[in-house]
């Protein structure tokens, strides 16, 4: 669902570039709060897995295909803000490195694919985790209903941003009505895959899942035929981080390049749900080269390897690399940040 330059109006696409540096900004804030020694170190590679599967395009229809979105899986994998922040990394390495997704629509990309994704998602998992039998099942199932609304969700946002600033003068029901009932069906796909992650992660380390945090009830003891929470135990010592979370950052990093660099081979060559809807009603009559067309990595491809798998598996593999490097800076940075704001040297004396 990557917007490119020209479906949207400049004015549109301002205000939508000023919405989304507000998020990021309100998101990097809260990311301070969500990201701890568990999901710090996770959150890039988050991005990067984001990065390889958007490149897993699937049929979903005749001549129709779709890829995941990513919101919901990084709001309940990192949290809601940091999910922000993985999907904006995403969509900026693919507009600036791959010319995909336009960089004066980046705003718009990144309302309707991260903060509507990411909001949407999120409010909705945690009303079902809290409605839902307390076990990482139901965090399973919740992720898959919270994915399959959110693609829809992105599509209307997108539908609502061009009936505001579309170039070209299409009914705005028929745009409605065409994105909508593509991306319902691409919701299948993008849940599918959230609930396998989800469910894959915390079937080996449910700690890692920012979503399933809190899922423990407490023991409790039958005393004189009532039950009375039991008295807490001694906290088990917590593992090395760095052994704790090697193993499943090699693990997710070795998958991402796989997915990126092999497998992406075999993904569907159809256009996704808004390029069809766009060439089947008209409202990509306006679209403008991008900016980044003549990039080395231009189309998922590297520049003078003539060899279609090569190139394209190439160009899925510093895809990765440049994601998951970019991803880590930024959320080290804001994790050195929180604890720079809460070391002991910079608590102010306000004794009188």
């Amino acid at each position: 669902m990557h917007v490119p330059d020209g479906f949207i109006n400049a004015p549109t696409s301002a205000v939508t570039g000023v919405v989304a540096a507000g998020a990021i900004a309100v998101s990097l804030r809260g990311a301070r709060r969500e990201l701890d020694e568990r999901t710090a170190p996770l959150a890039g590679l988050v991005a990067a897995f984001i990065f390889a599967v958007q490149m897993l395009n699937f049929p979903v229809a005749a001549g129709t295909s779709g890829h995941l979105l990513g919101g919901a899986l990084a709001a309940i994998l990192v949290g809601p803000c940091t999910g922000v922040l993985c999907v904006s990394v995403v969509l900026l390495m693919q507009g600036v490195l791959f010319a995909d997704g336009g960089l004066t629509a980046l705003g718009v990309n990144i309302t309707a694919m991260a903060i509507v994704t990411v909001v949407v998602a999120y409010a909705l998992f945690r009303g079902l985790v809290k409605v839902l039998p307390r076990t990482r099942r139901s965090v399973t199932v919740a992720s898959f209903v919270a994915a399959l609304v959110s693609v829809p969700a992105a599509a209307l946002a997108f539908t609502l941003l061009y009936w505001i600033g579309g170039t070209t003068d299409v009914a705005i029901g028929k745009v409605a009505t065409a994105m909508i009932g593509v991306h319902v069906l691409i919701g299948i796909g993008e849940a599918t895959i959230t609930a396998l992650t989800v469910g894959a992660v915390i079937a080996v380390r449910p700690d890692l899942v920012y979503g399933a945090r809190g899922l423990t009830r407490k023991l409790q003891l039958r005393v004189n035929g009532e039950l009375v929470d039991a008295p807490a135990a001694e906290p088990a010592p917590a593992p090395a981080p760095a052994r704790s979370h090697r193993k499943v950052w090699v693990t997710g990093l070795v998958t991402s390049l796989v997915l990126a660099g092999f497998v992406s081979f075999y993904a569907s060559a159809n256009p996704d749900g808004l390029e069809k809807v766009a060439s089947d009603k008209g409202i990509d009559k306006k679209t403008e080269e991008h900016a980044s067309a003549d990039s080395p990595l231009a189309d998922y491809g590297v520049e003078d390897i003539t060899n279609a798998r090569l190139s394209g598996g190439l160009a899925g593999v510093i895809g990765v690399g440049v994601t998951v490097v970019a991803g880590s800076a930024v959320f080290w940075a804001v994790r050195r940040r929180r604890t720079d704001d809460t070391s002991p040297t910079n608590t102010t004396d306000t004794s009188v």
